[in-house]
C-alpha cells in the first residue's frame, strides 16, 4: 500500500549511491547476493536474542535490495537478476518471523507460523498473476522500475519491513503484531485473487497445457 508512495522519494536517494557502485567488479547480482548473505545473519541474530544486530542486518538486507535494483536499471534489467532478486526476498521474508520462533518457541511459535502461513498465501497470490500477467504483456506503470508485473495489495514491503522494525524494537510484542499483520496479509492475498482472476477473465481463449497445470489422473 505504501511502496507507491516511498519508492519515487527513495529512488533518487539510491540512484546516486548506485552511480557510484557502478564500477567494473560491482555487479546487481553480486549486490544480491552480499544483501542476503547479510539478511541471513538476522536468524541467529533473532534467535539468540540480539534483536538490535539483527535489526541493523534487515535494515542492510533492504538497503542493498533497492540498490541492486537501483544498479540494474543503470546497465539494464534481466530476467536472471529479477528472478534471483525475487527468490531471495522471499526467503529472507520468511527468516525473520522463523527467527522470532525460534528466540520464543514459547510465545511466539503460533504467531509465527501464522505470520508465515499468510506470508505464503501474499507470495503465491503475487507470483501466480506475475507469471500469467508477462504471458499476456499486461503493462504495470505503477511499477515499471520493476522486472515483473507487481500486483500491490494492504501489505507490501514497506509494510513488512517496519513489522520486521517494531518487532526487533519491541520483541516481547512480536505475537500480537504477527497475528494482526498475518490477518492483514490474508486481505491483501484475497484481494490479489480476486483482482488477478478479474483481470485474466478479460482474455479469452483456453490456457495453454504448462500454465494450466499437470493433467489428473
Amino acid at each position: 500500500m505504501l511502496d507507491r508512495h516511498l519508492h519515487p522519494r527513495l529512488k533518487p536517494g539510491l540512484n546516486r549511491l548506485a552511480e557510484m557502485l557502478d564500477r567494473p567488479g560491482i555487479s546487481p547480482d553480486g549486490i544480491t547476493l552480499v544483501g542476503f548473505a547479510i539478511g541471513v545473519l538476522a536468524l541467529p541474530f533473532l534467535a539468540l536474542g540480539w534483536y538490535i544486530p539483527a535489526l541493523v542486518a534487515i535494515v542492510l538486507n533492504r538497503l542493498l535490495d533497492g540498490l541492486d535494483g537501483a544498479l540494474a536499471r543503470r546497465r539494464g534489467l534481466t530476467d536472471a537478476g529479477g528472478f534471483l532478486d525475487i527468490a531471495l526476498d522471499f526467503l529472507f521474508y520468511a527468516l525473520v518471523p522463523f527467527g522470532f520462533i525460534l528466540a520464543d518457541p514459547q510465545a511466539n511459535a503460533l504467531a509465527g507460523g501464522w505470520l508465515l502461513f499468510a506470508f505464503i498465501g501474499t507470495g503465491s497470490s503475487f507470483l501466480a498473476f506475475a507469471a500469467l500477467a508477462a504471458k499476456h504483456q499486461i503493462d504495470n506503470p505503477g511499477y515499471a522500475h520493476k522486472s515483473f508485473y507487481y500486483l500491490g495489495g494492504l501489505t507490501e514491503g514497506t509494510e513488512t519491513f517496519a513489522l520486521f522494525v517494531l518487532s526487533c524494537l519491541l520483541p516481547h510484542s512480536f505475537a500480537w503484531m504477527a497475528w494482526l499483520f498475518g490477518s492483514l496479509c490474508w486481505l491483501t492475498t484475497f484481494t490479489r485473487v480476486w483482482s488477478g482472476y478479474l483481470t485474466l477473465s478479460q482474455f479469452s481463449g483456453p490456457a495453454n497445457k504448462d500454465a494450466a497445470g499437470p493433467d489428473r489422473p
